[in-house]
């Protein structure tokens, strides 16, 4: 198995996803909703109407690809659990 390198442009990107999902996550929270759900009814639909449009999430998160989002959220997964 080859080693990956990230660049410092990718850096940038992985640490733009995970800022973006902190605020998504806790707009969700403030309104109420479940974030975790919310979270993973947007990943697996890309609707963004699963996203409140408080303090802007909803904007946030659709600058970002799905499979950015699921990417980070695997790598926290496997960084925690390794």
């Amino acid at each position: 198995m080859e080693t990956q390198k990230i660049s410092p442009y990718q850096r940038v990107a992985q640490d733009e996803v995970r800022a973006n999902l902190e605020l998504v996550y806790t707009a969700l929270k403030e309104k109420g909703y479940n974030p975790i759900t919310q979270i993973v009814g947007y990943v697996l639909s890309g609707d963004p109407t699963y996203i409140t449009s408080h303090r802007n999430a909803r904007a946030l998160i659709g600058r970002l690809e799905r499979d950015e989002l699921l990417e980070e959220m695997v790598r926290e997964f496997l960084r925690d659990v390794l």
